[in-house]
């Protein structure tokens, strides 16, 4: 038998997979979902029951849940990464790590295969493809949907004729959720001019009023949330469970996909949207003006490599070497209220905060120079547009 690992979700594409290769093609066909968030044991369960229906010899669930905060949430935190100044890269992220995770599975179990459910019109096959073909260039990378240009109609109805009898009706907003955030896609994500409904998010205002909440960080994590101490994947959690009950953290984010087309993505990101400010205030506390300004565009960079595909680069290594050194500093609590459908951060307290009234109050008064101090500094400061002026004789 020709041994396939098989990157399988439960959906329609990739169950089409499953049948196809393993009752058409002759594969023997190890089904492997990567869980980064999201998955409750319910739907673990009846994602594997799924699976071992449709024909495949095996079936794993791969715990990645620390694995995608240690090696690369927590880099986007300290870069205070948001695509196009929106977008917290919930599910290009994620795409990453499962990618890796199923490579090294097909390596373990001496697999030749890899098959992935893409289409040839989104970013996914980019990251798939590109991280299988660096990591396992032996290994063959199948992917029938995209091959054969399929329709959904036409997967369904292969399926039904081969005696798989599950609904495939699809829903109205496709949800993808993990632990850095949930996508949401629907016809008016289509366009260019219809916004999400109310009911297209899946959490639901549930809470009025304010609540007002402290987040811990410790060299750039979130450690506590109201002193309660937990792994800061596990904190991304509780707070999301939080603040999604504000209806928090949604909006539609519009970018440039890898392939050169516009796409546009519906998305509710409470938890990382909170940390990613909180964090940014206590850094702009703590940090000196040229860290944060050489933060800001490495980051940048740096979730741009990492929505490309480019995980794997090298110089990814470089960024985040940068990054995690600039976090010694960035320890101390963030005060933020939730409000439904909004948040404030309020301030911050650290033993770091550069706003030291020993040296001056802003505007009020200074403590560490005299006037003449002061105006030696803005008369130098001043020579050379004073020097420009003169010379080309402009007033």
């Amino acid at each position: 038998m020709k041994k396939l690992v098989l990157a399988y979700s439960g959906g329609l594409d990739t169950s089409y997979c499953a049948k196809y290769l393993s009752q058409e093609q002759g594969y023997e066909v190890h089904a492997v979902s990567v869980n980064t968030g999201g998955f409750t044991p319910e739907e673990k369960k009846d994602i594997e029951e799924k699976a071992l229906k449709l024909g495949v010899t095996t079936y794993s669930n791969i715990e990645a849940v620390d694995t995608f905060y240690d090696k690369v949430v927590k880099y986007l935190i300290f870069g205070n990464v948001l695509k196009n100044n929106t977008y917290p890269l919930s599910v290009s992220a994620e795409r990453i790590v499962q990618a890796i995770e199923i490579v090294n599975y097909a390596k373990k179990i001496g697999a030749q295969y890899i098959a992935h459910g893409s289409t040839g019109a989104g970013n996914d096959q980019v990251r798939f493809d590109m991280i299988f073909q660096i990591l396992a260039p032996e290994i063959e990378i199948i992917t029938p949907i995209r091959d054969e240009k399929l329709s959904r109609q036409e997967e369904i109805a292969y399926l039904q004729k081969n005696g798989v009898e599950m609904s495939w009706e699809k829903a109205r907003y496709s949800i993808n959720r993990g632990l850095w955030g949930t996508s949401v896609g629907g016809d008016e994500t289509l366009t260019s001019n219809l916004s999400l409904p109310e009911e297209a998010y899946p959490s639901q205002l549930k809470k009025e009023g304010a609540q007002k909440v402290k987040l811990t960080f410790r060299e750039g994590e979130l450690i506590a949330i109201d002193d309660q101490e937990n792994h800061p994947a596990k904190n991304i959690e509780i707070l999301n469970g939080m603040a999604s009950e504000y209806a928090i953290g949604r909006d539609i984010h519009v970018g440039d996909t890898i392939i050169g087309i516009k796409g546009r993505v519906g998305f509710e990101a409470a938890a990382p949207l909170l940390i990613i400010k909180a964090h940014h205030t206590l850094e702009k506390h703590v940090l000196t003006k040229w860290q944060q300004h050489h933060k800001e565009y490495l980051a940048n960079w740096y979730g741009m490599l990492l929505h490309e595909g480019q995980y794997l680069d090298e110089v990814m290594r470089n960024i985040e070497v940068f990054l995690a050194d600039t976090q010694k500093n960035v320890s101390g609590d963030v005060f933020v209220t939730l409000y439904p459908y909004r948040f404030v951060v309020d301030g911050i307290a650290s033993a770091h905060d550069l706003m030291n009234a020993s040296f001056g109050s802003y505007g009020e008064m200074n403590k560490g120079w005299s006037a003449d101090d002061a105006k030696g500094f803005i008369k130098i400061n001043a020579n050379q547009n004073k020097i420009y002026y003169h010379v080309n004789k402009m007033s």
